[in-house]
């Protein structure tokens, strides 16, 4: 039986975006294909970028072919696109790509209509609320920065990615964030709608609330034995503890 979500006495909310803010289809249909149609280019006239650079190291390093040029390279991010594989190389250049199409107004995110206003209303009653997502931290800022609302980053305290946290399904990740926020992990909330990215945040002393999205990948699967919520106006949080 779904467990409902209950009152949560924290100091901040740290959100997944695909499928818990935002609907994972407008990811795959949009950001994807708006990516891969241009990762060539990135190579091809970013080549001398620091972040460029340290990306296709990171693909040959992990291909096991230190050679590898352009062609391979994006061969490979096509091929772990189609996968859907959460590989940071491959996240750090769908984010430079994504950050350049929301700065020329080609891009505008999708929010559910249930989040904006939550988020706001957490920010006001003080709540921290950060960010943790397989999408890079420069992905994260643009499209926080360019949504239909306007600009939330204000909103925001903190952006983690799989590169400056770690991978989402490792506990060890979520110990990282609480320590970089400088909070104790029961002062946390973390929403999410995959059950393995729950269960890593509980084992490191998390609180979790599944969210469940009728259309979105994981909504069969349920959230295990986390409390569930269908939109973030059934999450009911208070600050009445020091953040600190």
């Amino acid at each position: 039986m779904p467990v409902p979500a209950r009152r949560f006495d924290v100091a901040a909310v740290v959100l997944d975006i695909e499928g818990t803010t935002s609907a994972t289809g407008f990811v795959v249909d949009v950001l994807y294909p708006y990516s891969r149609a241009r990762f060539a280019a990135l190579l091809g006239e970013r080549s001398g970028d620091p972040e460029v650079a340290r990306a296709v190291a990171q693909v040959r390093e992990l291909t096991g072919d230190p050679h590898a040029d352009p062609a391979a390279v994006v061969k490979t991010l096509n091929a772990w696109l189609d996968d859907d594989r959460k590989a940071t190389p491959l996240k750090t250049l769908q984010g430079l790509i994504w950050s350049e199409g929301f700065a020329r107004g080609d891009l505008v995110s999708h929010f559910y209509d249930d989040v904006v206003p939550a988020l706001r209303g957490w920010h006001a009653a003080g709540l921290r609320l950060y960010v943790y997502s397989s999408g890079s931290v420069a992905a994260q800022r643009a499209w926080f920065s360019s949504t239909p609302e306007g600009d939330l980053l204000p909103l925001v305290s903190g952006l983690y990615d799989t590169e400056n946290a770690g991978p989402k399904q490792e506990p060890e990740s979520y110990r990282r964030i609480a320590e970089s926020a400088g909070l104790p992990p029961e002062r946390l909330l973390f929403l999410s709608d995959r059950p393995g990215e729950l269960d890593a945040a509980r084992a490191a002393g998390w609180h979790t609330v599944g969210i469940r999205r009728p259309g979105e990948p994981f909504y069969q699967q349920g959230v295990g034995d986390h409390a569930e919520a269908g939109t973030f106006d059934e999450i009911s949080i208070s600050t009445t503890r020091s953040s600190t």
